[in-house]
């Protein structure tokens, strides 16, 4: 049995990475899904690639009118029981004395304030049928500090506490909210971390289950937190890391000193490091 069958379903950041593979999870058993983002034509391919009830509203999730008018769009498929808040990203990198004042707050305009949009105009309505789960996507760096990811992990605490906040102040009215942590997942937004190199060995080193996750990893956690089985369970963030919450974060050097200097990786007044780049946004360290 398709335990989502008859129940409309969003998913934010749905066009690609963790956010497409909670979308296609859903729909597989049975959630009519709706996904959204900022690219349509991201989300039309997104769609092409789902089997199942799939349609896209395209939205900012750092608008408040958009996500409204997002939210709306997914519940006009059905009671709208399930939201996976998974749209995130970071621009923001480097020593904290060197940051992008720009770079931090949008930063945390798109992970923290993304969150909160979606998780309050979803539970208005899942208010209104008498409860439903949301799910926000974090980040292990949420928990364990990663040098030099600027306002990355800072937002990313920010999302569980607000999960914790949602799941004390909604649960009268049936609303559940969880959070999942991934650790390092195989994305087109980490390829060059996924590949060969000192990165990458060193996350293997810190994971006793040492392999890099797939979003189908997040994806199945994710529909594990909105469905039937997880009833009686809210306010959780789950690590879904292979284990390396349990050890440290990862060490970055052997890229950011290249780009910021020795000096200024310690702390200490820059050297002639080359200044910082601008990273590709993404859901996951």
């Amino acid at each position: 049995m398709k335990t989502l069958a008859g129940t409309a379903a969003l998913v934010t950041g749905g066009g690609s990475g963790i956010g497409l593979a909670c979308a296609a999870r859903l729909a597989a058993d049975g959630a009519a899904v709706t996904i959204c983002g900022r690219t349509e034509a991201r989300l039309r391919a997104a769609v092409d690639r789902i089997d199942g009830e799939v349609t896209y509203a395209v939205a900012d999730v750092t608008d408040d009118e958009q996500v409204a008018a997002a939210v709306a769009a997914a519940a006009e498929r059905g009671p709208l029981r399930a939201v996976v808040a998974s749209a995130g990203g970071s621009t923001s990198i480097g020593p904290l004395g060197m940051l992008d004042l720009d770079a931090w707050r949008a930063t945390l305009e798109l992970n923290a304030t993304g969150t909160l949009l979606t998780i309050r105009h979803a539970a208005r309505i899942m208010a209104s049928l008498g409860g439903g789960a949301i799910v926000a996507i974090s980040s292990i760096a949420a928990s364990n500090t990663h040098r030099w990811f600027g306002a990355y992990g800072v937002s990313k605490a920010a999302v569980d506490h607000l999960v914790q906040l949602a799941a004390d102040e909604l649960g009268g009215a049936g609303i559940r909210v969880n959070g999942i942590r991934p650790g390092l997942v195989r994305t087109e937004l980490v390829a060059g971390i996924a590949d060969t190199g000192p990165i990458l060995e060193d996350y293997l080193a810190c994971m006793p289950v040492s392999r890099i996750g797939e979003p189908e990893d997040i994806a199945e956690a994710a529909r594990f937190l909105v469905g039937p089985e997880s009833s009686w369970i809210t306010g959780q963030l789950l690590n879904v890391d292979g284990g390396h919450h349990l050890r440290r974060g990862p060490d970055y050097s052997s890229m950011f000193e290249p780009m910021f200097g020795a000096a200024a990786l310690r702390g200490l007044p820059a050297d002639t490091g080359s200044g910082p780049l601008d990273p590709e946004p993404g859901d996951t360290p």
